[in-house]
């Protein structure tokens, strides 16, 4: 269902020291992710996440399931707001494992991202353990 929130990116000075702090205050499981900064994709029980560094004092970038990129892309400028010009480092690789992102602001300037999930591929979750 479009809309739903999707997926998070936590920023941080440093990927490997946010890693620590969230893996012991949640528990959450962190590998590898696609940024060439050493940022790592993070599985928690609902909304899998990421992290990445060389962000120092961000805040949470929230991403809202949409079903077409351009589409809603289209549709936030529609309704005032704007789409920044961001590169994710969108690679096939990281397209195919992860979906598309971009970040916008609605028409009174608060932020919000959008996040066109894999091809095929459901909002993930991770695996249950016993």
């Amino acid at each position: 269902m479009a809309g739903e929130i999707s997926f998070f990116e936590l920023g941080a000075g440093d990927a490997d020291q946010a890693r620590t702090f969230y893996s012991g205050l949640f528990g959450w499981t962190f590998e590898p992710g696609p940024t060439e900064g050493g940022g790592f994709a993070i599985r928690t029980p609902n909304v899998p996440g990421g992290v990445h560094g060389g962000d120092s004092g961000a805040s949470p970038y929230l991403f809202f399931k949409v079903d077409d990129m351009k589409t809603a892309m289209d549709r936030v400028r529609e309704l005032g707001g704007t789409v920044d010009d961001f590169d994710p480092g969108g690679d096939a690789e990281s397209v195919a494992r992860f979906g598309r992102f971009t970040l916008c602001h609605d028409d009174q300037g608060s932020p919000f991202g959008l996040h066109e999930p894999p091809t095929g591929a459901q909002t993930p979750s991770p695996p249950v353990s016993d």
